[in-house]
């Protein structure tokens, strides 16, 4: 039996008129028949392409010398910043190779266990592995399964894509979330190389800007490449329609980030084991991927909660680790007894504030906390993360108002159970919500289980449809 079949059709075509009504002028033209649609694109598409590689081949030293001072600032990899040139470290080996991409670490982490799945259906495939962040790379290098060859990401300059494609001559590209790159996509199609989007979405800024006369052309054109885009909602599905993707490449497979599969090697086993035994018998919470102007909510809400709590842990995640140090530092200029989790300290009866400055444990920190409070989220600008982490490890799970596109996760968990996702206006409705939960365990345990029962449904069989769809759009045309 196939894949799920596509997106039912919705098109809107806009026509712009001069004089009579056969001068049609500039706009792409559909034409419908029973099983085809025939897209004539316009001039303009490869026109504004051609200004886009002329443009990135002409800035293409001053990105060199930009990456190098990335280096200088500890920002690209000391030793594997040629790699972002297209240069490769390490070998090819003979025999299909399959490209995934992501941007960064939540991207690729939903990408791994789709790898999983691929080398055990598939091991005559050799897989690639690329990622742009040095952030990621720390973590994930550690997480593929063995054989994966893992690369970072060459920059959409002409000579670094031209020089990767044409060395690892990949059979498919499968890229996660939204990376549209111009050279890399054209360059793939020229090669003959399929291409599949995964998680597909278009924040509502980047969807304003591609739905104008400059970018929509080439985003069109870009689009009309890929032989998959798997959506992540209804809402995102619309907006790929409307930027002219083709309808019939475009099916539901579900949100890979809800998948999530156990590794070892997700931090440091045995002192999380220490640090579970430290907060035995204490009351916690957990602040996580906290941005810049958040830890100052957070630390709000603390020290309202220790008038009622004096035993109570908050543990803050910060996004970047310098954020860590940084919120650590001022604590203890004003006196509070912190723990560092890089430096290893140890939780004293006195400590009431655990900051975590490590990448790649936040799973694992889950399990220590019967609350999970997911940041991102309490400052205008900001655009939520994902829940479902600490869905999976059976917290009750609370958000701020800006969540973004991460607005589909709460909905889907807060459809199937209303107490599965918390979602609060600000530090009033936090400190408030984390108290009531603290003083009522059975509120507390029903929120826990209405959010892993959530979890559990939404997080069925996507890796095995993800896989069906890729099989059917992608891998049987590449690898025939």
């Amino acid at each position: 039996m196939g894949p799920p079949g596509p997106l039912p059709t919705m098109r809107i075509t806009k026509t712009k008129i001069n004089g009579p009504a056969k001068k049609e002028k500039k706009w792409n033209v559909a034409i419908r028949l029973p099983m085809v649609m025939v897209m004539v694109m316009p001039m303009g598409a490869a026109i504004v392409y051609k200004l886009y590689r002329a443009l990135t081949y002409g800035v293409s030293p001053l990105v060199y010398l930009h990456l190098r001072w990335r280096k200088i600032r500890g920002r690209e990899h000391p030793l594997r910043w040629p790699e972002r040139l297209g240069r490769p470290s390490v070998s090819r080996p003979p025999g299909p190779l399959i490209w995934f991409h992501a941007v960064s670490l939540g991207e690729g982490m939903a990408a791994i266990p789709v790898i999983k799945h691929c080398r055990r259906l598939r091991p005559d495939l050799h897989i690639l592995m690329t990622t742009t962040t040095y952030s990621a790379f720390e973590v994930i290098k550690n997480r593929l399964p063995s054989g994966v060859i893992y690369q970072f990401c060459p920059l959409d300059i002409p000579v670094a894509v031209d020089a990767f494609l044409g060395y690892w001559k990949p059979s498919a590209i499968i890229i996660i979330e939204g990376e549209l790159w111009p050279n890399l996509i054209m360059g793939a199609s020229k090669h003959g190389i399929a291409l599949g989007l995964l998680n597909a979405r278009v924040s509502t800024k980047s969807f304003k800007q591609w739905s104008g006369p400059l970018f929509r052309p080439l985003i069109s054109l870009l689009l009309s490449k890929f032989s998959l885009i798997a959506p992540l909602s209804t809402l995102q599905a619309i907006r790929f329609q409307l930027l002219e993707a083709s309808p019939f490449t475009i099916n539901f497979s579900g949100d890979l980030k809800y998948v999530h599969e156990y590794d070892e090697s997700e931090g440091d086993i045995g002192s999380i084991e220490d640090l579970k035994a430290s907060l035995a018998h204490r009351q916690v919470w957990m602040a996580s991927s906290i941005h810049r102007g958040e830890e100052k909510v957070m630390l709000a809400v603390h020290k309202v909660l220790m008038q009622k709590n004096p035993n109570l842990v908050t543990i803050i995640v910060p996004r970047h680790p310098q954020h860590g140090k940084e919120i650590a530092q001022k604590l203890q200029k004003e006196g509070e007894v912190v723990a560092l989790r890089s430096r290893h300290e140890k939780l004293m009866p006195r400590t009431n504030v655990y900051v975590v400055d490590t990448l790649g444990e936040l799973r694992q920190l889950y399990k220590l906390t019967p609350i999970a409070v997911i940041g991102g989220s309490f400052l205008p600008g900001l655009a939520g993360h994902n829940i479902s982490e600490a869905a999976a490890a059976g917290c009750a799970v609370l958000t701020g108002p800006h969540i973004g596109h991460y607005s589909n996760m709460v909905s889907a968990m807060q459809r199937l159970n209303p107490k599965s996702v918390l979602q609060v206006s600000g530090k009033s409705e936090l400190e408030e919500a984390v108290s009531q939960l603290f003083s009522d365990a059975r509120v507390l345990e029903a929120q826990q289980m209405a959010a892993k029962q959530a979890f559990c449904a939404l997080s069925s069989g996507i890796v095995a449809n993800v896989w069906n769809l890729l099989n059917f759009h992608v891998f049987r045309r590449a690898l025939c």
